[in-house]
């Protein structure tokens, strides 16, 4: 708003095509947005367009003639080789073993890291088959989950059940911010000679 208007707020009536591709402009070229994570931005603008137009606040919709395309992403992954030079490297700072084991609970479970980072020690329960498993919901998709553990994923999980951090929270790890986890696996991909993502 303030880029292109030089203001703090615009009346709903004055959206139209010309303000989405501004909008879509600036975030790729003032904000430096790759394409899909402007698209997602765009998309989330859209949901609230949606919502005026169903509201009656907007005649037209400024997104009519908007085309727009996913880019495909080809993701990288590890090999087993990989993990295990990960799994098997002792560092010499409690950080990045810390990071290393979570990084390995993920792996071993395949829960992504906001699903590992807001798990409870009250979520890791005795199935019906005695052993252990993780009852969540995903928080992506609120959708109730069930993972059976691995012993060496229980043994992650038995290593910092008295962590302070866990005994203050109630979570099953010490989970550091999505940023600095990301930091880390960077500097402990480094370590271990691993040259990607």
């Amino acid at each position: 708003m303030k880029w292109k208007y030089q203001a703090t707020d615009i009346d709903i009536k004055k959206i139209d095509h010309e303000f989405v591709t501004s909008f879509e402009f600036y975030l790729r070229s003032e904000k430096k947005c790759g394409n899909n994570s402007a698209l997602k931005y765009l998309k989330n603008f859209k949901k609230i367009i949606r919502f005026c137009l169903a509201s009656g606040w907007l005649a037209q919709d400024p997104f009519r003639n908007f085309k727009s395309k996913l880019k495909i992403v080809d993701r990288v992954f590890l090999n087993q080789d990989e993990i295990d030079l990960i799994a098997n490297k002792v560092f010499e700072t409690m950080r990045l073993n810390q990071v290393r084991d979570i990084f390995l609970f993920s792996c071993l479970t395949g829960l992504a890291y906001a699903d590992v980072q807001k798990l409870k020690k009250t979520e890791i329960v005795k199935g019906l088959d005695g052993e252990m498993w993780i009852f969540t919901k995903r928080q992506k998709t609120d959708t109730p989950t069930r993972v059976p553990l691995l012993a060496s994923a229980l043994a992650i999980l038995n290593k910092y059940a008295y962590h302070p951090a866990c005994d203050n929270s109630g979570k099953a790890l010490p989970v550091s911010t999505n940023q600095k986890m990301n930091a880390y696996l960077k500097e402990i991909a480094g370590i271990c000679g691993i040259i990607r993502n």
